[in-house]
């Protein structure tokens, strides 16, 4: 006949020695009783359950790894650091080190396919080689930074389209932006092609009360020339200037992490792009309409 105490009585349980009599007893212990009964020799059978605590431990590990990204790359100068060049080696080691601790939490097994893929996303960090950092340097190599600056740089991703938008502003009163439109095609769980379809320059845009004084004559008079160009001409200046690129750009690239807030994207250099979510796509989107053929 068994009998059960319960698993708090398991400090004051005494077990025979091997040269006890055949009356010393056995155990089975669980996470929850202490089961004994009579036999010959003394044994615990340990049940642990450790699913739900290991899960959570690992996602606290993944929440802590990015909190680490985002203060490392505020302690590096944030995207204005970045762009300038002032971010100094041992902060961009850092950031990389960081990156690289994050990428292996990843909870997302196919992020070219999840709908968190798709939104509008800020670029945080991207190294050598990258489209980003190309367009930044060739801005503030030609002009001093009282003159240009290479305010922002983001993406909105919707149904296999994408639209990048990078910002800047002349002189802290004129704003101009360049889109690239792209389309991306999933070519399988982690990586994705992108082909660029068509870049446009936008219109500058002046904020007439940050023009400093001295400029102000120089503004008006260009405002009365474009007001005499030819309308056909004048409406396609205002609608920004368009250029074709179809078949003259691509790239591959690999989505190695991605959650609802951060998304990391390293090129065939290995070469990484962190961005960040500012906002969702505005419609419900279930799962992602994007596949692929394995």
């Amino acid at each position: 006949m068994a009998t059960s105490v319960s698993a708090s009585s398991i400090a004051n349980c005494s077990i025979p020695s091997s040269s006890s009599s055949s009356s010393s007893s056995w155990c089975i212990v669980s996470s929850s009783r202490v089961t004994w009964r009579r036999r010959d020799s003394c044994r615990a059978m340990v049940q642990v359950q450790t699913g739900a605590p290991a899960a959570y431990a690992k996602e606290m590990e993944r929440l802590s790894a990015k909190e680490s990204l985002l203060l490392a790359f505020k302690d590096a100068g944030e995207f204005e650091g970045l762009v300038s060049g002032k971010t100094t080696e041992y902060q961009r080691i850092d950031v990389n080190e960081r990156i690289t601790g994050l990428e292996r939490l990843n909870p997302t097994p196919r992020p070219t396919t999840s709908p968190f893929l798709e939104g509008r996303w800020k670029f945080e960090w991207f190294g050598p080689g990258s489209p980003g950092l190309f367009a930044a340097r060739v801005i503030f190599e030609n002009f001093p930074s009282s003159l240009a600056n290479f305010s922002k740089m983001d993406v909105f991703i919707k149904d296999g389209n994408a639209k990048i938008t990078a910002n800047t502003t002349f002189l802290n009163s004129i704003e101009s932006s360049v889109i690239l439109s792209t389309k991306l095609s999933v070519e399988g769980p982690l990586r994705m092609k992108e082909e660029y379809v068509e870049g446009i320059l936008v219109s500058p845009t002046v904020l007439e009360d940050r023009v400093p004084e001295q400029l102000k004559g120089a503004l008006g008079q260009a405002v009365n020339v474009l007001q005499q160009l030819p309308v056909p001409l004048r409406d396609a200046l205002s609608n920004g200037l368009k250029v074709p690129l179809s078949g003259s750009f691509q790239r591959l690239f690999m989505i190695s992490y991605l959650d609802e807030e951060i998304l990391i994207i390293r090129n065939t250099s290995g070469i990484p792009e962190v961005l960040t979510k500012i906002e969702t796509s505005p419609s419900p989107l279930g799962e992602s309409n994007l596949e692929y053929e394995s």
